[in-house]
Order: structure tokens, then sequence, then C-alpha cells
């Protein structure tokens, strides 16, 4: 047990120390990228970054499982920037994109630790993700019948690869300092670069983002022109973008980085220019459970950290166009009824929920979401449920009464133990982040499927880590036992 321990004290002190063959493949990537760009080779870069890029995530994978993890994360903050370069390196909008996998593909390397420790599902820590996974299967199976084999196991792709994420970080526990570390830097570091290039594209719109927003018709993200756009930064949608730049500024407070303040600000500003209301409000939420689960010191920080952090940032937010578009979507959390946004939403629930909560088989995979694309017969077109707004509609609608059942199950034993783990670990800001966080992104569920996708990443990472957390520290503990024993 002791060994243990020392592996995990070894591998969190490589990592600050920074081992040069754990860094350098990442970093090799990220500059033959940079020269592809530079030298307009976007044929070479669409179909060598996808290929690198999970050579990459294998290599990390066997020899640091924690950089792998936030390799993963710095995938899916950049890719989708990567394409929209490879595309204007070429000088047209190209409707698929081999570049859009490599995160995906990088992530299911995950699917490993599956395989390799599937003896964990038997115990009492595995159950869970077992409930979870056996729900998956039923609503894969419906979905091969009822969507097609491609767009079914798509679909499976991004519900799946968030829990293969929680369950890498579990069966790794003696490396629970490394992992706390990589998060901890991935997202200060990941606020920073997608904080300040979101500004960048408010005032100033590059011309591969506009390439983009024309191309594949984004007018939910605004107009492609200075200050007209709903800041996405280097990410797909200002959706996706908003539930990264949550779980940073959560993040942030378990954080010792001097450059915290700098990567607040712009991170700050640009979650505000993402104008993405049910992330302001996760937000809100998870302020409040950090409040509430943290001692007065804590609590005086976190109050001086918010009040700093405004005091920076609202002098820009409140004046000129910035204060424009900022104020006329407040107004929409006053005046509903006005709300074009809410009333379409109210309508769906109200036209839809008999229909998803009475189907009892389910639609299976593939029957919402960019997987209806594959679907058979809609010939690269998003199907009817391509839009789908509503993660309380979008489960039992997908896996069927079934498939629910074994998959909510299995979320609520998951976040019951981190719960509960969360006490006995008061002491670990990184546990409480992780606890708030993953309770904001539960909440937001009303307004969009947050189980899969980024929101989907960030609730899973955040209760296995709480989980692996309190592993770690019971495993050290007996260590304590065990070396005391022998001593006497």
């Amino acid at each position: 047990m002791a060994s243990l321990l020392h592996a995990g004290a070894t591998s969190a002190r490589g990592l600050v120390s920074g081992d040069k063959t754990e860094w350098m493949p990442p970093a090799l990537l990220w500059l033959i990228t940079a020269v592809l760009i530079l030298g307009h080779q976007g044929t070479a870069l669409t179909y060598g970054f996808p290929l690198l890029s999970v050579l990459v995530g294998a290599w990390l994978y066997f020899r640091s499982p924690a950089r792998y993890v936030g390799f993963v994360w710095w995938l899916w903050f950049l890719s989708p920037e990567v394409r929209r370069l490879a595309d204007w390196s070429k000088g047209s909008y190209t409707p698929t994109s081999l570049i859009q996998i490599a995160p995906l593909a990088v992530t299911m390397l995950c699917g490993f630790s599956l395989v390799r420790f599937y003896p964990i599902l038997a115990q009492r820590r595995g159950l869970p993700v077992l409930l979870i996974l056996f729900g998956l299967a039923y609503g894969l199976l419906i979905g091969i019948v009822s969507s097609g084999p491609l767009a079914a196991l798509y679909d499976l792709a991004n519900w799946l690869y968030p829990i293969l994420i929680g369950f890498h970080i579990m069966v790794n526990t003696r490396d629970y300092p490394a992992f706390r570390e990589t998060i901890i830097n991935t997202f200060i570091w990941g606020m920073l670069a997608m904080g300040l290039y979101g500004v960048v594209q408010f005032f100033i719109m590059p011309a591969w983002d506009v390439l983009w927003m024309v191309g594949a018709q984004m007018s939910s993200q605004g107009d492609p022109v200075p200050q007209g756009v709903r800041v996405f930064s280097t990410m797909n949608s200002s959706g996706p973008f908003a539930l990264a730049m949550l779980g940073s500024m959560v993040f942030v407070l378990a954080a010792q980085h001097k450059v915290r303040w700098i990567a607040g600000g712009f991170g700050f500003i640009s979650f505000a220019l993402s104008l993405v209301r049910s992330t302001w409000g996760g937000w809100v939420i998870a302020l409040i459970m950090l409040l509430v689960k943290s001692n007065n010191k804590v609590r005086f920080r976190i109050i001086a950290s918010g009040v700093l952090l405004v005091g920076l940032c609202v002098p820009l937010l409140a004046i000129g166009p910035v204060a424009d578009r900022m104020q006329t979507r407040l107004q929409t959390l006053t005046n509903l009824n006005d709300d074009q946004s809410y009333q379409a939403r109210n309508q769906f629930y109200a036209s839809f929920a008999k229909t998803a909560f009475t189907d009892v088989a389910g639609e299976g995979m593939g029957a919402t979401g960019t997987s209806t694309k594959l679907s058979s017969g809609n010939e690269g077109q998003l199907g009817q449920y391509g839009n789908f707004d509503s993660g309380v509609m979008n489960v039992p609608f997908v896996l069927g009464w079934p498939g629910t059942l074994l998959y909510l199950l299995g979320i609520g034993w998951l976040v019951m133990r981190a719960v509960f783990a969360s006490f006995k670990l008061g002491d670990d800001k990184f546990v409480a982040s992780c606890l708030s966080l993953a309770l904001a992104i539960l909440a937001m569920i009303v307004f969009t499927n947050t189980l899969v996708g980024t929101g989907g990443a960030l609730l899973f990472m955040s209760l296995f880590s709480i989980l692996s957390a309190a592993h770690y520290e019971k495993q050290r503990r007996r260590s304590k036992v065990v070396f005391h024993g022998e001593s006497d």
C-alpha cells in the first residue's frame, strides 16, 4: 500500500517538475499544427491532425494517465479552431472535416481502461458504472434498429466518453494528486487562452471564424461581424464554450497560480459575452454550493475573489457595444414574455412532454442531436429532432423506460457517494470545486442535456475525482497504520 502512495507522490512531483518525455509529444503536435497553418497546408492538416492526435493520445494514455486527461481537454478546447483554420487555409468551407473526429477518437481511448480494469465493475465502486453502461447498451440496440448503426454508434460515443473519462480517473486512484494538478492547470491555462481569444473574436471577428459561421449557417451565434457575435472562442458554439468557462471559473478557486487573475478576467468577460443564460445560472449555483460547503475562511476568500473579479471586468462590460449586448440579454431574464427562446422552450415542453415520457421502449441512440445527420434517409441533414433543447426529455426519449431507469440509478448512486465522500474531505478545495460544479451541471439539465458532451465530461470528471480523492485518502491512512505498525 505504501508503494502505491509513493507512486502517486512521484507522479505528482513529476507533473510539477515537467518530464520532457511527457510534454514533448503534445508540444510537437501543436508545433506541426502551427507550421501547417502558417504554410496554408489545409489539406495536410485535415488528415495529419487527427492521426497525430491519436498517436500522441495513445502514447500519453500508457505513459502518463493524468497528462492524457489534460491532453484530451486541450483537444476539445482547440480542435474546432484548428478545423476552421484548415478550411480557411484551403479557401473553402467543408461541411464535414476529419479534424472534428480527433478529440472524440482520442477520448475514446479511455475505453482501454474499461477493458484493462473490467473486474472493478464488479466491485462496489464500479457498480454505478455498470448500471450506466447497461442503460446505454439498451439505447444502442434500439437505435441500431430505428436509426441505423452509424447514427447509433456516433451518438453512443457522445454519451459514453464522459463516463469513460471518469472511469479512467477512478482506476488510477494512486495518481490522484497528479490528476488534480493536471485538471487545475489545464482549465486555468485553457481559460486564459480561450478567454483572450474570445475577446479578440468579439471585437475583431477573424476571417476563418466568419467563413465557418457563414458556411455552417450558425445564425444562433449572432452575426459574423465584430461586436455582433455570441462568443464561442475556439470551440464549436457558445454553449460548449460557456460550459468550459463555467468549469474553469469554478476550478480557479482551487488554484494557486499567479496567472489565475488574468485568466479569470479574460474568461469572465468571454463567458459573459457568450450570452448563455443557463450557464450564468449554473455559475451562480456553483458559487452558492461552494459558499455552503466551505468554512468561514474559504467563504471570505470566495467572496473577495468574486468582488475583485467583478471589479476588474464590470468597467469593460458596462460601456459601449458590450454594454448594449449585455443589457439586451439581461432584460430577457426579467421580461420572459418577450423572450422568444423561453417561449419556444415552453412550447416544446408542453407539446413534446407526453411523447417523451410515454415512449416506453424509447427511440434509441441516433434519434436526437447531430447524430441524426447519419441516420438513414436524412442525407447528411439534421433530422426531425436534430435540435433537442431539453435533457430532462432527451434521456427518456432516447433510452426509454428500461434504459432510463438503469442510467439514472447509476448517476444517482454516483452523486450520493460523491456528496458523502466530500464531507470527509473538507480540506480539499479541489473536491469542493468538483462537487459544486457537478451539482450545477445537474441543475442545468432542464435547459439542455448536460449528461453528454462537454457538460457530461465535466460532470463525470468531477464526480469520479471526488471518489478518487476519497479512495486515495483511505489508502493513505491505511499506509500510515501499516507504516507505524512496522516501525513498532
